[in-house]
């Protein structure tokens, strides 16, 4: 069974159409990697997966669970929107982590506010607290960022606060973790050591969707690669056949057009 299925996600803003269909399954620990022009709605299919902005058509489900139906009211109330996010981390391609807090505050900040809704939290407070410090310590320390808990965000190089960010969505283990162009903030050496914290999150079998622009990286690391242009999924498979040998002549054009910028 699929551990995400989403089927023709719409969204529009305004008279603009985004998102005109988009659907596609993915398995408990594959990885796909979403390619395209900027503009061809990538980011906005993030965001509802996350619940950012709320899709106007179609469903997603995760576990076999439907999440969000547009056709059905009930799943669309706030209440079960905060609940549903759980099940996704995002990681934003600008970091977004908050400045007056140091990188195991960023990484446990979350958790603690979530911990807030237990109805037993005031006599769990100390170990709940502990668990999520805990969890946090670990990631950081799987991140390499075991000498720099108590930096803040300002101190930290922008490969470093990248992996805090990563870091910080998987505190809550979600069932899938999506990475908008995680990299496009960064120089080409700093690239790579984030380009390499993701690869051995898919070595250890972490479920993923990856906006991206690395087409090497898509290649070798995903299991499957969708190419959107103009809101709709003009091609998806296989990434080396997606991304060395497209079927369709505007998979080619942007491939080519990429590989000559």
């Amino acid at each position: 069974m699929a551990i995400l299925d989403v089927k023709d996600i719409r969204k529009s803003f305004g008279s603009t159409e985004v998102l005109k269909g988009i659907s596609f399954s993915l398995e408990k620990g594959q990885v796909v990697s979403v390619i395209g022009s900027s503009g061809s709605g990538k980011t906005t299919l993030l965001r509802c997966l996350n619940f950012l902005e709320v899709p106007d058509g179609g469903s997603i489900a995760v576990n076999g669970e439907t999440i969000f139906d547009a056709a059905d009211p009930a799943t669309q109330r706030e209440s079960e929107i905060r609940r549903k996010r759980l099940h996704f981390g995002l990681v934003f391609q600008s970091f977004n982590l908050f400045p007056q807090y140091t990188a195991l505050q960023n990484a446990t900040l979350a958790g603690q506010l979530l911990a807030k809704e237990d109805p037993d939290f005031k006599s769990k407070k100390k170990e709940l607290y502990a668990q999520i410090d805990d969890r946090a310590r670990q990631l950081l320390v799987q991140m390499g960022l075991s000498d720099r808990m108590d930096n803040y965000p300002h101190q930290l190089s922008g490969g470093q606060q990248q992996r805090v960010a990563i870091a910080r969505a998987l505190a809550l283990q979600p069932d899938i973790l999506c990475f908008d162009e995680p990299t496009s903030a960064l120089d080409p050496e700093l690239t790579q050591e984030v380009l390499r914290v993701i690869r051995g999150l898919a070595e250890r079998q972490t479920t993923m969707i990856i906006v991206t622009h690395e087409m090497a990286f898509a290649r070798d690391v995903s299991t499957q690669v969708i190419f959107m242009d103009g809101g709709v999924v003009v091609e998806q498979g296989d990434p080396r056949q997606v991304i060395d040998a497209p079927a369709q002549e505007r998979t080619r054009r942007f491939l080519e057009g990429y590989n000559q910028s």
